[in-house]
This record gives C-alpha cells, structure tokens and sequence, in this order.
C-alpha cells in the first residue's frame, strides 16, 4: 500500500513539472482580444526611396490567459513598403507569436517608399497589420505620406564631378573636408515642382549662377550643403507668401528628415558658402535652418561690389554660427539671425556691412554658449596679427539681444580700422560690468557709436526660444525706430507696414491673440 502512494506521488510530481516546463500547451488564441497603443500609426512624411524613423506599436493581453496570435501579418504581403520587427524578429508575415497573460508585445515599423510614377509627386501609402483572421480578425492601420524629389548628388561614372574642398573652420580650427560635385546646366535653375535632396556639396562654377525660383524646397542630407566659387553667383528669388502655415513663396533650406522629430534638431546639415571673389550675390525670402553653419560669406578687402544683399530672410537652429562673414560687403534688411550655439552673427576679418531692421537674437537653450548673440572684430578669431580694415559695420533700427548677459562683443586689434556705428537699437549688454565700463567701444554716450540706444526693457516676443522673434504690444521697442530708416524699408518681413511709426527688429508689433 505504501509503496502505491509513492509511486502515485511520484507520477502527479512528474505530470507537473511537465507541464508547468511546457506553457506553449495552455496558450489559448487570442480571438480578438488584443488592444493595441493606437489604432492607427502615422509613419509621418518621408521622400521616395529614403527610409523612415522606427516606430513603436505596442500589443498588449489584458486577459487572465497566456494567448498566441495565429497570424500577424501586413495587409499587402511580401510587396508592402512597410518592415516590421517583432519582439526582435524581423520580417512581414508571422505564425503562432505569443503573449503571456496581463503582458505586452512590442512590434517596430519602419518603411521605405519608392514612387515610380513621374507624374506622381505624393502619394498617400496606407497598409495594416492584421493580427488573426475572420471572425477574430484585429487591425491597425498604417498611413505614410511619401514625396517624390529630385536628388543631387555626385556622379560616380565620372570623377571629375567630385572634389573634396576645406570648406570653412571649425571650432578646432582644423579644416572641414567635405565631398563635393558640380551642378551641371540642368541644374542651375531649381524651382518648386519638386523638393530637392542634396548629398554632398552641389558646386556653383566660376561664371556660372545659380538660380532658385520661389517656393523652392532644398533639403540637405548630413555634411551637405551649396558652394559658390569665386566668380559664381548665387541668386534666390523668394517671395512674400500669403499663406503663414504653407510660406508658398518662401524658399525654405532644410534637413532632409521630414519627421516632426527633426523640425527643432541643430547640425543636421552643412552649410551655404559664398567664395572669396563671388559679387553680387542677392537672397530674399529665404528660410534657413538645422544647419551646422548657416551661411558662410567670404569678401575680399577693399570690396568694392556688393557681396551679399540679403533681405527678407531668417537664418537659425545652427550648431555653431547663423551668419559668418569673413571681410565681406554684406547688406541686410529684415533680416532674422536667431538660435545658434555659438554667435547668431559672426563678423570677422573687418568688412562693409550695412543692416536695417534687423534682429539678431540668440536665445539658444540646448547647450552652453559662450559667444555673444552680435561678435564683430577687425582680426580672424585664432590670430590677433591677422587683420583687415573694419570699413563700416552699421546697425540702424535693429535688436541685438539674447539670454546672455552680454550680447554684443567688439574687439580690435587696434591697428586696423574698427568703425561701426548703431542707430535706434536695441542692444543687450551689461553696463555695470567692469570690463564694459572701462572699455570705450562701449560707450553708449560716445555719439560716434552709439546714437538713440535702448539698453533695458521687455521686447515681449511671441517665444524666443523656438525661435518666434515677432513682438507683442508690450513691447518696449515700439514706436522707437528711426522714420528716414524705415522709409526706405516700409514693410516688415511678413508684409506689415511699419509706417507711420516704425518699431525695432525685423517685425513691426501686432497682437498675440490674433
């Protein structure tokens, strides 16, 4: 009898631990009861042929039982533009995935559209995964909007087309190189049919121009960027647009990450560089943002055309600087020189700049900055010794502000010409400070320099920090602009007069709440 019971004890141990090490033989199907993070997922905007962020989509059992899904699996099969990856198993179709009780699965989506269509410069792209079939059958949708473009970027058949260039400095001071390729004559008028995607540097040749049409679109893929050789022109041609949300006559220059992730990211691309000996290049209408250095423009001394006149545009969300100027001939108006991590407004090697209504304000929040907002210096940066004459640096009915407590820097090497003047300004500097009191360059009596400047106040913007430099009616810069200045500027950067009583910076005053 004793010996009976030891052997059924010894049987009911075995069956249990059998079947407490197989689980996979109580998973029940799932039936429908699945319930998912979002029922449907928005892969957000990408071009033809690029791949998307990664995506997250969450599975979750919130029954008692531990269930498996017989079939997981998107909708348009092995052709789908989707990829999925399955709690680390990557594919499109998939058999018998479980899910414990009270637990969660998670799936990774990713995609890659490719529009074959030339006529077709959008396409919507929606798939599902199904999770089972009928009757238990559970889906989420998939959405991508997908843009075809026009993609420049080096000809590998022929080597001619490559250079590799030292662009320009950086914080190290050793030469940035950069793989570069020459636009041809197709590409020498770029116009808003189609966004274009740059790789590399596209080159602009001596006598050659490059012409970009309102509403142009240029997105810069990583160390990308545009170089104007000595001798070469570059002419933007954007326009006022009437619609804020659509800035259909802007030219807009960008990343190439189409994702609301990437709207805000710094460094995502190189740089805009006009060459020693490039004249009269002209930019109006001109958004440019996410750079590593936003715009980059080499003079030569003694200029004697124009180097640059840039208006209507705003320059920010660099890494490093917005506007270098390097002994250039540059003149502004409307001019935005916002967030960046170094100066939003570089100017070095002396020059000729002539601005009006313009705001160069640097309230960058994502990371230490040292550099004022404003930086002007008759020398190069690295050396003293090197320098040119600063033949004129005039600033008239602008703002020069940030978060810092100073937001002007002037230094000369005090054996090349430094003269610069401002005009009804805004400017941000700490008077108290002993280093600026005993520095006469910061004489805001000496008439000069200075004449009609506002050093204390609110400027009320609609928020610096994301780069939104309009003002409110609070400000106190309204009314505080010269009338002669403003006349030869009676419009603000979005269209509104600012006569008869101009305010300071690139935007005339209006009302929050509209």
């Amino acid at each position: 009898m004793r010996t009976k019971i030891l052997i059924t004890f010894s049987i009911l141990c075995s069956i249990l631990w059998i079947t407490s090490c197989r689980k996979d033989f109580d998973y029940a199907p799932s039936n429908g009861h699945l319930s998912f993070s979002r029922d449907t997922v928005y892969l957000d905007t990408v071009f033809s042929n690029i791949g998307s962020s990664t995506y997250l989509l969450k599975v979750f059992n919130d029954t008692k039982d531990d269930v498996v899904i017989p079939t997981l699996n998107l909708r348009n099969g092995l052709e789908s533009f989707y990829r999925l990856n399955v709690d680390g198993v990557a594919g499109k179709e998939f058999n018998n995935v479980p899910i414990y009780a009270k637990d969660s699965l998670f799936i990774l989506i990713e995609t890659t559209i490719d529009i074959t269509d030339s006529a077709v410069n959008e396409l919507l792209y929606i798939d599902a995964i199904d999770f089972d079939s009928e009757p238990y059958r559970q889906s989420v949708q998939l959405v991508t909007l997908a843009k075809d473009a026009i993609f420049l970027y080096p000809n590998e058949e022929l080597e001619s087309s490559t250079e590799i260039l030292d662009v320009f400095i950086d914080e190290s001071t050793e030469p940035v190189e950069i793989e570069g390729f020459v636009l041809n004559d197709e590409y020498l008028t770029l116009n808003n049919q189609k966004p274009y995607v740059v790789y590399g540097y596209a080159i602009v040749e001596e006598d050659q121009e490059l012409i970009i049409e309102a509403g142009s679109r240029l997105h810069f893929h990583e160390n990308s960027g545009i170089l104007i050789k000595e001798g070469a022109t570059l002419t933007i041609n954007g326009q006022l647009s009437e619609n804020d949300e659509e800035l259909e006559g802007e030219v807009i220059f960008e990343g190439d990450r189409l994702e609301p992730g990437f709207d805000d990211i710094p460094g995502q691309w190189g740089a805009i560089w006009i060459s020693q000996g490039s004249q009269n290049n002209f930019i109006d209408h001109l958004t440019l943002k996410n750079a590593q250095l936003g715009l980059f423009v080499q003079g030569q001394e003694n200029n004697i055309e124009t180097t640059l006149t840039l208006t209507n545009s705003k320059i920010f969300n660099s890494s490093t600087i917005n506007l270098w100027a390097k002994n250039a001939k540059i003149y502004g108006e409307n001019v935005i020189l916002g967030n960046a991590g170094n100066s939003s407004f570089l100017i070095e090697n002396g020059g000729n700049y002539s601005f009006i209504h313009t705001t160069v304000a640097n309230y960058w929040n994502k990371g230490f900055r040292f550099n004022s907002a404003l930086d002007i210096r008759n020398h190069s940066r690295n050396n003293f010794d090197v320098g040119f004459n600063l033949q004129k640096a005039e600033f008239k009915n602008s703002i020069i502000d940030g978060n810092g407590q100073n937001e002007i820097s002037l230094i000369t090497n005090e054996q090349n010409d430094f003269n610069f003047h401002f005009q009804n300004c805004y400017i941000k500097l700490n008077e108290d400070n002993s280093s600026n009191i005993n520095n006469p360059l910061y004489n805001f009596n000496n008439t000069e320099y200075f004449t009609h400047i506002i050093t204390a106040g609110e400027l009320d913007y609609f928020s610096p920090t994301d780069d939104d430099f309009r003002i409110g009616l609070d400000s106190d810069v309204l009314n505080k602009g010269d009338i002669n200045t403003a006349n030869s500027s009676p419009i603000d950067i979005i269209g509104t007069s600012r006569l008869p009583e101009p305010d300071l910076g690139a935007y005339q005053a209006i009302n929050k709440e509209n």
